[in-house]
């Protein structure tokens, strides 16, 4: 069961990289340069790993457990947008990640 909890971890962390990827492919001044943009391909191959890895856990989990702990991914999205792009983490930017894994995990526990 743990190694279904990890799959999903990493299935969440895959798509926070996957946007990251495809956030630095959106700089380019124009569609065409977007199309030989390296980071376009790289975010579309990591998202679709990601697709295929939440197809693989559903296999075995609930989904009512999978969908609301994809919720996840914003957490690795606020910390590569903090390590990679130099953005703010603020006051209210951590609260409202934090409201959304509670309610994952309210969601997702099986009493």
């Amino acid at each position: 069961m743990i190694m279904y909890f990890i799959g999903l971890l990493i299935m969440t962390m895959l798509g926070a990289a996957a946007s990251l990827f495809l956030k630095k492919a959106s700089g380019t001044a124009d569609i065409i340069t977007m199309l030989k943009n390296m980071n376009l391909y790289i975010g579309g191959i990591l998202y679709l790993a990601s697709a295929v890895l939440n197809i693989w856990l559903l296999r075995y989990l609930d989904y009512s457990v999978v969908l609301p702990l994809t919720s996840l991914t914003y957490i690795w999205t606020m910390v590569l947008s903090y390590l990679i792009l130099k953005e703010k983490i603020t006051k209210k930017k951590i609260v409202g990640v934090f409201m959304i894994l509670v309610g994952a995990i309210c969601v997702s526990i099986h009493l």
